[in-house]
């Protein structure tokens, strides 16, 4: 198996001469960001999509946070924190003196009023405290208090997380989510951390300044400009050209394969732990039948697959734990397996189906979630499953907002989605989609009353030992219910112009923008 390392830093000291071309990517102190990702809901209560977390984790802070280049939990806004012997409560000791872009103090009361919002408005994320928190209490000024519902050992894991972090209440309504920030008050987003939004452009240009009130470290750089493109050739013509100094989600395989050939561009390749997985419908007809979940588990075939669509820069993934984390079990490798024709017949022939009488039922992705490539994965999962004589297989696509409207809604049998972590822990990975309450967000809707207790059992223990045991055993018993098929670990690439360093993603694959910087 192969060791991933989850953290890529690119320090290389590298120049060129920049052409004419560079506009903005020309001034020294400015770094400009390609990427045909899209931002969602300006609000920490509501957003749910990789790309704006990443906007959140440089313009907000948490009480506890991820450094860049570190894969432990430091503090953040809180300075340090206490739980009680039977792990049920948490109180966080904040720092002194700490205030808002806008002059507003920070303190404890809130930090309660955030976590009261996020509780109370129930948006798409909001299960990350729901599930977990019972109340917040205000201590005193610079303390506050988390009772949780029970003890759960990677708490600190949850507190870095998004819906964690504070927000200023003479900013954002109690009452509603917030999509844009035109609908907060003053028209700006207010936050604590490294960077303040100066311009919103939305599917066209983000700006962020540098906040030189930051109590952490400074940025490197004074201004970020984050510019959204339609496809990935627009974007790479643009890297070619000196118009963005970097480009992350999502370039073609094939202009990765390309631009590695440039003596212009460097790569920096980003393994962790991002996934992506087929999902179930477990209600209603056909998936309903975990052997017809196996069945389909039993013909994708992950390595040809991979080296078709993606040129083989991602890698087999055979658990819904990824590859380098703790636990891991290439459990889905024994059974259903890879490509078992075999066993394929066999299964669809005990429950009626053969050649004449083929399992019929809709495949379905998104073609703007997860970049170009998408359209080929579903075609070629379509070829694999229809190669063994017995499936019959629609493929149907949607945009991102109606694609999480069809799961919500129960509307698609087997769908295609991706999973950056929301937090470093097994449980993000298992739970999250196979937890009752858990699956329902995910359009899976599988309930299995052992499985949850199994899932609060793991949550619970605080022996790391017996946790690993415990997520090696729901591993195993994925492969026989099969509510999700994991497919392939993906590679991350970021594509620089040579003499931009410091490039860093967070353990959860997020940018950190303080410590990029160009050279020349």
């Amino acid at each position: 198996m192969r060791t991933f390392k989850w953290i890529v830093v690119c320090s290389l000291a590298l120049c060129v001469v920049f052409a004419p071309g560079w506009s903005m990517a020309a001034k020294k102190d400015t770094i400009v960001y390609g990427t045909t990702e899209k931002v969602s809901d300006m609000d920490t209560a509501k957003a749910y999509d990789f790309h704006t977390w990443e906007i959140f984790y440089n313009v907000y802070q948490g009480l506890l946070r991820y450094p860049a280049g570190k894969t432990t939990i430091v503090p953040g806004l809180a300075e340090s924190y206490q739980v009680s012997k039977d792990g049920k409560e948490y109180t966080f000791k904040l720092r002194k003196g700490l205030a808002f872009t806008d002059g507003t103090p920070f303190d404890a009361s809130v930090v309660k009023w955030s976590i009261d919002r996020v509780m109370e408005l129930k948006g798409d994320p909001s299960w990350l405290v729901t599930d977990f928190v019972e109340k917040v209490e205000v201590v005193d000024p610079l303390r506050v208090k988390f009772v949780l519902k029970n003890p759960v050992s990677y708490f600190p894991s949850l507190v870095a997380t998004v819906p964690y972090y504070p927000l200023n209440p003479k900013v954002y309504p109690k009452d509603r989510l917030v999509r844009d920030p035109s609908e907060l008050k003053g028209g700006a987003m207010v936050g604590l951390g490294p960077y303040k939004v100066v311009s919103f452009k939305r599917d066209e240009e983000v700006v962020l300044e540098a906040n030189p009130s930051f109590y952490g470290e400074k940025p490197l750089n004074k201004r970020v400009v984050i510019r959204y493109f339609a496809d990935a050739t627009t974007m790479r013509l643009a890297l070619e050209k000196g118009e963005i100094d970097f480009a992350f989600k999502s370039l073609n395989p094939a202009d990765i394969r390309d631009l590695q050939r440039s003596s212009a561009i460097q790569t920096i390749k980003a393994q962790g732990p991002y996934i992506r997985y087929l999902c179930f419908r477990c209600t209603g007809k056909p998936f309903d039948d975990k052997v017809l979940r196996q069945a389909v588990a039993a013909a994708i075939s992950r390595k040809p697959l991979l080296d078709k669509v993606y040129l083989g820069q991602n890698e087999p993934l055979y658990s819904m734990v990824p590859m380098g984390m703790w636990s891991h079990e290439d459990s889905f490798k024994a059974y259903p397996g890879d490509g078992n024709v075999a066993l394929v017949k066999k299964l669809l022939k005990s429950r009626g189906y053969d050649e004449k009488n083929k399992l019929a039922f809709e495949l379905w992705y998104t073609p703007s979630h997860y970049g170009d490539t998408e359209v080929d994965l579903a075609a070629v999962l379509k070829q694999q499953l229809e190669a063994t004589g017995v499936m019959k297989v629609e493929v149907k696509s949607a945009e991102w907002a109606t694609y999480r409207d069809n799961w919500t809604n129960k509307a698609m049998p087997a769908f295609l989605l991706g999973w950056y972590p929301d937090y470093i822990d097994p449980d993000n990975y298992t739970a999250a989609f196979a937890g009752t309450e858990g699956s329902k967000g995910m359009g899976i809707f599988f309930s299995n009353k052992a499985w949850d207790e199994m899932f609060s059992k793991a949550q619970k223990e605080t022996d790391l030992k017996k946790r690993t045991e415990l997520y090696k055993k729901i591993q195993k018993m994925w492969t026989d219910e099969v509510p999700t098929v994991p497919i392939f670990q993906g590679t991350l690439y970021v594509l620089a112009r040579k003499g931009v360093e410091g490039i860093m993603l967070s353990p959860t694959l997020q940018f950190n923008y303080g410590p990029i910087h160009r050279t020349k």
